[in-house]
């Protein structure tokens, strides 16, 4: 038998057929002989289905699992870097949307080691597996949110923000080639990522003055080092948002190996880097200002990370948490206050600034829906409707939460998204093992005759009969 140093290219041509040929073969006897084996888009080795995501739908979740529900129906699989379970019935979820507090062993995401490796496993919430970290990041998450006063910053960052992004539309209007041509989903995107950030960290962003310096001959008035640093830190963000399920759905081989994959890899753990540095950052400089504020004087700031800082200290009027019956009553570290920042920006930026998009979509092909929309607003605001929006209309403009939520039904900003369970359960009339990674497809759920009438009309009517309520679980938003 040869040693490796006699080998020839031959051999090593041979030897790497050899263990190709037996992953391939292991990977299809895995394939055949899979527990309840459903339809769906056949998957290959090393890549699963990635071929037929990217080929099919041009990297387009929605018009994947579209064209997969259409072709195998309510219950199917696809392979994206593990088995997933695809369920568009609202009885096949009903389990895996038990309140998570009341249900430990269903979880977003089973647990990575890529994710592990870009370090956002355990942390925060959305990738947080361990039940206990989880229940206590997501309690101070909620009770931050929740706050009246932090309810009050919002509004008053709504006006504020939405002001200054009207001030750059009537400046770009003068100049000929606006006027009949603006890109709501970018100016939106921006104004999101603005709002986002000051209401999680209390810090000012700049992302639409930099978007309208690079339209304007005449620049926003802020200083060029503010704008870069704060342009910096979104995008590093949303690369982040973008990227991160390169260490999901990408095999550790690839990613590694494959110099595509690898340099791809090595440059979102250079931007994970960078963000954690600049956050980490952020935080030490919010807790010595609050340290430097006496006890006896308010606080400048309702932001989350002045919630998160605070909680469980002196100036908390809630100081102790229980998690499990076990009283927490320890501040949460940099850490933890970093993932429930970061879980924030990932959720709340996006989401948002698509949903505003799509509404100002259907409300430009119904000019109907449009011009109800327009008289309650002159109902609510009386003629003045340059006055700043208070509490009290949000709960007042009932025809616009219609129009809110009727858009969440047609288009939603999240089309699907997944549970898992580590522990054997009975899930769509099946039987299914640990370690199974189901996915919701809200967009077929919204779609189905069975829970909605006409679902293929848009009618925000439908949200203002008295009593309507819709069937559960047939209404997933965000």
């Amino acid at each position: 038998m040869k040693s490796f140093e006699n080998f020839e290219i031959s051999d090593y041509i041979f030897l790497l057929s050899t263990i190709l040929t037996i992953y391939v073969a292991r990977y299809y006897y895995k394939y055949f002989t899979r527990v309840n084996p459903l339809p769906g888009p056949f998957p290959f080795p090393f890549v699963g289905n990635l071929p037929q995501y990217y080929l099919w739908s041009k990297g387009d979740s929605k018009i994947f699992y579209g064209y997969n529900f259409k072709k195998y129906g309510d219950i199917y699989e696809v392979h994206l870097g593990v088995r997933s379970i695809i369920l568009c019935r609202t009885e096949h979820i009903e389990k895996l949307l038990t309140p998570s507090t009341k249900n430990s062993h269903v979880m977003r995401l089973p647990n990575s080691k890529g994710l592990e490796e870009l370090g956002i496993s355990g942390k925060g919430i959305l990738t947080n597996n361990d039940f206990k970290s989880w229940k206590y990041n997501r309690q101070f998450f909620t009770q931050a949110i929740l706050l009246p006063k932090f309810t009050n910053e919002a509004i008053d960052w709504t006006n504020k923000l939405f002001d200054e992004l009207e001030s750059y539309w009537n400046k770009l209007f003068h100049k000929e080639e606006n006027k009949n041509k603006t890109n709501f989903a970018a100016w939106f995107h921006h104004y999101t990522n603005d709002m986002i950030i000051k209401l999680l960290t209390g810090e000012r962003s700049y992302s639409m003055a930099a978007y309208f310096d690079t339209l304007s001959d005449k620049k926003s008035g802020h200083t060029p080092a503010i704008i870069d640093d704060s342009v910096k830190l979104v995008q590093a963000l949303r690369k982040h948002l973008l990227g991160f399920s390169m260490f999901y759905f990408v095999s550790p081989f690839l990613r590694h190996y494959v110099p595509f994959f690898k340099n791809k890899a090595n440059d979102l753990l250079l931007n994970m880097k960078f963000i954690n540095k600049r956050l980490d950052t952020i935080i030490k400089r919010r807790r010595q200002e609050i340290e430097n504020t006496p006890l006896d004087k308010p606080l400048l700031s309702n932001d989350m990370l002045t919630s998160s800082i605070t909680a469980n200290t002196p100036r908390d009027t809630n100081y102790t948490k229980t998690v499990e019956g076990e009283a927490l009553n320890r501040p949460m570290t940099d850490t933890e206050i970093r993932g429930n920042i970061l879980d924030g920006f990932l959720g709340g930026t996006d989401t948002t600034a698509n949903t505003i998009s799509f509404i100002i979509y259907y409300l430009a092909h119904n000019p109907d829906v449009k011009k109800k929309m327009l008289e309650e607003i002159d109902r609510i605001f009386r003629g003045d409707k340059v006055r700043p929006i208070t509490k009290d209309d949000f709960h007042s403009l009932k025809y616009c939460e219609a129009i809110v939520k009727e858009v969440s039904r047609v288009f939603p900003a999240v089309t699907s998204f997944a549970r898992y369970i580590d522990k054997p359960s009975e899930i769509a009339g099946y039987q299914w093992q640990a370690d199974t990674l189901f996915r919701i497809n809200a967009d077929a759920i919204h779609d189905n005759k069975d829970y909605w009438e006409k679902p293929d009309k848009f009618n925000p009517d439908r949200w203002m009969v008295e009593g309507f309520e819709p069937k559960k679980n047939s209404f997933i938003m965000f």
